[in-house]
């Protein structure tokens, strides 16, 4: 369920973009800065005055989190922006993982091995495929290389929100790092968000922010979290391929946004490379 969630997020987005001059930079502020107190309070409920207990190297780590999610959505909702739901979607969860395991490789030590190098080149022959159509999803070919350029940008930010929460982990609740580094990242917005403050907001458009905010930011979380607890690793990895798919399909049905048949060829691939990879990494550990 909260990755079906998730997978609304830029079908809600290209929707507000239809109602209103809205500017991406400005979305993803109010996404962060409406998500973050309710976790904060789940945190605060559930581990206290540790909420804030952070010292140290930790704190240049919560404030990576915050430039990393900051980062995310600015590149996100301008690649919904850009090239439309279908392939902002695919090409930004589907090679975050990459994105990490290649990350983690060259900063933190890990092995590459056999199986990570295969999803890496699977991954990269995907997205070839999926940027290789140029119009079926309703856009120039100008496009869609400029929307996957920024995907791309959000997959590398996400990877790095994972590298970083992977250090605080073993010390600090989920709902605490999830907390402060989107409220971190809200007020790392905050002054660029201003300044693309919009002149209106049709009613439309601002229930369409406050479900963006709650529902498949703040409450997806909370349900993730607690699924997480009674799935395990294994269920949840393959639950997690429902995201990106649920925005393939929506985005069909609602904007009509086709890839055609060398675009679904890519976007198999980069789900392979997505499972690949999940099924690698579990094995190693």
């Amino acid at each position: 369920m909260a990755a079906a969630l998730w997978g609304t997020v830029g079908v809600a987005s290209k929707l507000l973009y239809g109602t209103t001059e809205i500017s991406p930079v400005f979305v993803g502020f109010v996404r962060l800065a409406l998500a973050s107190p309710l976790l904060l309070v789940l945190s605060l409920a559930t581990v206290g005055r540790r909420t804030f207990a952070f010292a140290g190297r930790e704190l240049g780590a919560i404030v990576m989190i915050g430039v990393s999610m900051a980062l995310y959505q600015l590149f996100y909702f301008t690649a919904v922006a850009t090239t439309g739901v279908a392939i902002a979607t695919l090409v930004t969860i589907c090679t975050a993982p990459l994105m990490v395991a290649l990350l983690a490789g060259l900063f933190l030590g890990e092995r590459l091995t056999a199986p990570v190098i295969g999803a890496l080149a699977i991954g990269i022959a995907g997205t070839a495929m999926l940027v290789g159509v140029p119009s079926d999803v309703g856009v120039t070919q100008a496009a869609v290389l400029a929307g996957t350029g920024w995907a791309l940008g959000s997959a590398v930010s996400f990877a790095l929100f994972t590298l970083f929460s992977r250090v605080l982990a073993p010390r600090h609740h989920p709902f605490t790092l999830i907390g402060i580094g989107l409220g971190a990242g809200a007020l790392m917005l905050l002054p660029v968000a201003l300044f693309h403050l919009p002149a209106s907001v049709p009613a439309e458009g601002l229930w369409l922010l406050l479900y963006i905010g709650l529902v498949p930011t703040g409450f997806a979380y909370v349900i993730f979290f607690a699924g997480m607890k009674r799935a395990g690793a294994t269920v949840a990895s393959i639950a997690a391929l429902t995201e990106p798919l649920t925005a393939t399909l929506l985005a069909w049905l609602l904007f009509d946004e086709r890839l055609g048949a060398l675009g679904l060829i890519g976007a198999a691939l980069l789900v392979a490379a997505m499972v690949l990879l999940t099924r690698s990494t579990r094995t190693a550990r």
